[in-house]
């Protein structure tokens, strides 16, 4: 069965189009904020948006979302309250869902009862960054049996024998690290990113969306003519405790630079 993550950016490319992929973090500050948040993300036309996990040592991860992932876990927010809350969700919107988690949580709940419990709440994709392809196999083939798009992550530093794995495993989308460091860094766009995707492409037919570091509208607007989609996440967790206009005026304007 195809997922909605899939049939999302199948519509977009028909269209011409290119994906807005806004990420928040779960809790942060509350799960009831999350869930007006969610509402924004939609009314501004986000395509597909991530849901992080909060964990107490998110690697990846700069400053901003290490505060939110801190602000959530005292709020008592859990990979199991996540996919409830996901399960919650499904009641009103079918926007794609993606959890992007580490993989602590995921060992602890067990892969395979999250795989399942993710699907029957209505979870689209998974993003764990700290766990590679190849290291993946039990995980990816829950996944799959359960309908769960796996989405790993290149940067411009991946090795051919890295990409030709990535482009194997992933499903839905390849996320595409811009730069080399955290999220929340500021981009440092050079002429190469165009020509790494490219190549990417030749490996896979496969969606890339590019993240970290990107905030900006021009940003925005830079990377989507050579990606299929554009993930937002430090400058929109910056956003989330701003009043609902200033943050809906912020979402449309990149939403208006990826397209």
């Amino acid at each position: 069965m195809t997922s909605r993550i899939t049939r999302k950016f199948s519509e977009l490319r028909k269209k011409g189009q290119k994906a807005f992929i806004p990420y928040i973090m779960t809790g942060h500050p509350t799960l009831q904020r999350t869930g007006e948040l969610i509402r924004l993300l939609e009314a501004a036309g986000a395509d597909i948006i991530e849901l992080g996990v909060p964990f107490s040592d998110p690697l990846a991860d700069g400053p901003t979302i290490q505060k939110a992932a801190q602000a959530a876990l005292q709020q008592g927010v859990t990979l199991s309250s996540v996919i409830a809350f996901v399960a919650d969700l499904r009641k009103t919107t079918q926007v794609p869902l993606i959890l992007m988690t580490y993989y602590n949580p995921i060992f602890k709940y067990g892969e395979e009862r999250f795989a399942r419990d993710a699907s029957a709440a209505g979870v689209d994709g998974i993003i764990v960054p700290d766990l590679p392809p190849d290291e993946a196999g039990n995980l990816i083939a829950f996944c799959r049996k359960a309908g769960i798009d796996t989405i790993f992550l290149l940067a411009p530093t991946s090795t051919e024998e890295r990409i030709k794995k990535v482009a194997q495993a992933s499903r839905g989308f390849i996320y595409y690290v811009s730069i080399t460091g955290i999220t929340g860094a500021n981009l440092s766009m050079d002429a190469s990113i165009g020509s790494h995707i490219a190549h990417i492409k030749e490996n896979c037919s496969t969606p890339v969306a590019v993240g970290f570091g990107i905030s900006s509208p021009d940003e925005a607007a830079t990377v989507s003519q050579f990606a299929d989609g554009v993930i937002v996440g430090s400058a929109i967790v910056r956003q989330v405790e701003n009043p609902d206009e200033e943050i809906s005026r912020y979402l449309l304007s990149l939403r208006k630079a990826v397209q």
